[in-house]
Order: C-alpha cells, then structure tokens, then sequence
C-alpha cells in the first residue's frame, strides 16, 4: 500500500507542477471578444513564445469538443494569441479551455461565451444587458508620478463579473500610458499588457464578450490629437489587445457591432481631431468629416429601437469647459445634432466617459424627442475634484462622483423596448436607475418617406 500511496503521490505532483508551468506563461486572459451568430473571437496574452489554442463546446453537449486553429505567439505581438472559435451555431451558450503548449491552463472561474441569438422574422428580439464605463487606471509606483496612487478600487471589476452582463463596453481611457510609454512601441505594449494583468479583472475577461474605444490615454499624452507621432503604433496595439469585430477606415478605431436588435456605433475621437492650439483653424474637429458621414449613412440606414453612438467626450453637455463637444468643436455637435432631426434617425442615445464623474445629460428639442449622454467613469482613475453639478441637461439625481460603473438591460417585446440604466458604485451598491422606452425616443410627426 505504501508503494501504492507514493505512486499517487508523484502523478498529483507531477499534474500540479504541469498545471502550475502552465499558468505561469499565461500573462494575461483568456478574454472573450466579439460575438456573432456564427464566430466568436478568443484572446489570451502569454510570457513568452508559446502554442496557443482554445477548446470548446456547446454546454447542452459537453462530450462534443472542438477546437480553434493553434498559433505561436510572438514577442512583436506582444505575446498576444488571437483565435477564432468558428464552428458555432446560433443562440448557444458555449464552455471553453485554454490550451498553452497542448497543456490546459486550470482558471478559478468558469470561462464563457455566447452566440448571438437568430430571432429575426421569427420571435421578438432577445432581451439582454450589458455593462460599460471608461477611465481604467492601474497604478504602478515606479511609473507614476509621487503621492497618493492615482488607480484604486480595482474590486469593481469583481462586481461587474458578478452582476454578469452579456458584454462589456470599454468607453475610452481604458490604458493610462505615461511619460515612461508615449515615445516607444515596447512602452505602448508595456502598459497595455500591465493594465490587462489586473488580477481583480481576469474574471470579467474571460466569462464575457468586450468591446472598446478609446480616448486620450490610451491613444497617447492627454489631451491627445492627431499630430501624435506615434498613433499608428497605439493602433496596431489597441487592434492587438481588443476585439472588436471590424474597423471602417484603415486608420482609426471606428466601428460598428449588432446585439439583438440595436445597433451601437464605436467612433474615434483622438485620430482625426485637430490640436487645441491651432488657433489659426476656425472650425476645428473631433471627428472629423468622413467618420461623420459614415455614421449618419449607417444611422440612416438603421431600424434599431435604439441606436448608439460611443465616444470619449461629452456630446450633449452644452458647458464651454474642458474637452466636451460643445467647448473643442461646437460647429461639429451642431451638424450632427441637425442631421439627426433633418433625417429624422429615431432612438439615438450617446454613451460617453472621460470626465470622471457618472451622469445622466437630457437635451430637450423643441417637436423632437429628447437626446440622451450616459456618462460613466471613472472605473479605477481619480474622481473629478471639480464642480459637476454645472452642467444645465444633467437628470435629477443622477450624478455620482465616485467610482463607478453601469448596467443597462434592454428588454421588452416588439415596438416597446425599454432601456433600463443603473448605475454601481466600486462596491457594488446601486446609485441610480432610469428607464427610457422606445416609444420616447421617437419624433412626434411621421417620419418622411415611410
């Protein structure tokens, strides 16, 4: 029995020091991107160079394994592993493994994704939720300036894992590169891979679907435009380490994903935006006159009950004050503004970050509907120190100056979808809630040529 014992010993020794190997090249991840009724995009980031590649299967038939493409990650990548899972169908709730040098990586959570749901022509659209804030900062003294750190309350990544939305949408400033990072390719890399390895936010990468913008900080310097040098390379990074499913222009993030039945409309306002001191520049532009046209073609040609548009800055907060729409390019906010009610495009909601502080904007239009901007941040950055109470569209009760987060639940039948916003603190405690239907996002007259 002894020799028995220590035979058993041995393979429980050995299995860990195969599983523990494992796990030390594992960086970052695994983290789920985009999701789709028949791909979905897998991500993990390694230490080193390393076979990687993904099992899965359908949770309604576990013994059906199937298995993505392998590749080896390399150090110009940044040791990232981008893999398709594409042998899916839709609607279906899917487990899956990670696999570093044929060696399954052991996580303590359980690793998910979906396939969006085939409903059209068929049954009402799928309710579902999804979660979404901006300004993601990770300290790290060596790097950062003096005093008190600046990132903190890193649990909130633990109760938005808990609360489980479908996806995550990343608002912008969701890396804080610093004067150590701006001017050199491994520093981008550098703290994009430290930020992902937060301990407290791996659950939430691998257990949901992600999306991304991005704004100043993680594009280049604050306040950031486009004579940055080295935006190219920002790109090819934000690229590497997200996983949106496409991107219109072959500069820029822009982009664009479906969930059930809405639309949402990912914009970039760093790569096209003209610098502050231009002075000699009349009109200057956040986002520039071809993103512009894109998405008004793209929002006219959309029949979501609603339909978002995703930046970094404020849009509706009419205040001249810092980088909102209305201060850097008012010409700009009116042409969009004016071409929502010329071309009649109902449902518009705006989702934006930057400021540090979580608000609820309602610009009120005279024969119109009104136009919504959730504000959500910070995550884990500084809250903002200045008065947020001046802005004059801000809802009753919606401001929160503290760390925070939103989820919002889109459900109902047919023609009377509603939009349930609440908001979190670090912590997880309720801020706020408020419900926007449909049928308030539409024009009073009927809309022309239908």
């Amino acid at each position: 029995m002894k020799g028995i014992s220590k035979v058993i010993f041995i393979a429980i020794f050995l299995i860990s020091t195969i599983a523990t190997a494992q796990s030390d090249l594992l960086q970052s991840g695994p983290m789920v991107g985009y999701s789709t009724m028949k791909e979905v995009l897998l991500w993990a980031q390694t230490t080193k160079p390393a076979k990687v590649h993904f099992v899965y299967w359908d949770v309604e038939v576990p013994n059906t394994k199937l298995k993505t493409a392998q590749l080896t990650t390399q150090k110009e990548n940044a040791y990232v592993a981008r893999l398709i899972a594409d042998v899916l169908e839709p609607g279906k709730q899917y487990n899956y493994e990670l696999y570093i040098n044929n060696k399954k990586v052991q996580r303590p959570y359980e690793l998910k994704f979906e396939t969006q749901a085939l409903w059209q022509w068929r049954t009402d659209a799928p309710d579902f939720s999804f979660a979404t804030g901006s300004c993601a900062y990770i300290s790290e003294e060596k790097y950062d300036r003096p005093g008190q750190p600046y990132g903190g309350d890193y649990q909130i990544f633990e109760d938005i894992y808990k609360k489980k939305p479908q996806f995550f949408l990343w608002l912008g400033d969701n890396v804080y590169l610093r004067e150590a990072d701006w001017h050199s390719v491994s520093g981008i890399n550098y703290r994009y891979t430290h930020t992902r390895s937060n301990p407290e936010m791996q659950a939430m990468l691998g257990s949901m679907h992600h999306y991304a913008i991005w704004d100043d900080h993680d594009y280049g310097p604050n306040d950031s435009d486009r004579s940055y040098h080295l935006k190219k390379e920002t790109l090819k990074t934000f690229k590497n380490f997200f996983g949106n499913p496409n991107y219109i222009f072959d500069e820029g993030t822009s982009g664009f994903f479906q969930w059930a039945d809405c639309d949402f409309f990912l914009l970039d306002n760093r790569y096209w935006r003209t610098p502050n001191n231009r002075s000699d520049i009349d009109e200057h532009d956040v986002l520039g006159q071809e993103q512009i046209e894109w998405m008004l073609d793209a929002l006219a040609n959309s029949h979501a009950p609603f339909k978002f548009i995703i930046m970094g800055g404020q849009f509706i907060n009419p205040m001249k004050r810092f980088e909102k729409h209305e201060n850097v390019a008012p010409k700009e906010r009116y042409e969009i503004i004016n071409a929502i009610e010329k071309l009649q495009i109902e449902g518009v909601v705006f989702i934006t970050g930057d400021v540090h502080h979580t608000e609820l904007s309602k610009l009120d239009r005279d024969g119109s509907y009104p136009l919504y901007d959730l504000t959500v941040s910070p995550l884990t950055s500084g809250v903002a120190g200045y008065d947020a109470e001046e802005n004059p569209t801000q809802v009753d009760g919606t401001l929160v100056k503290e760390r925070s987060y939103a989820k919002i639940n889109v459900t109902g039948p047919r023609k009377d979808r509603s939009l349930t916003i609440k908001v979190y603190n670090s912590n997880g405690e309720e801020k706020w809630e408020y419900i926007i239907n449909e049928n308030a996002l539409k024009f009073k007259t009927e809309k022309k040529g239908h």
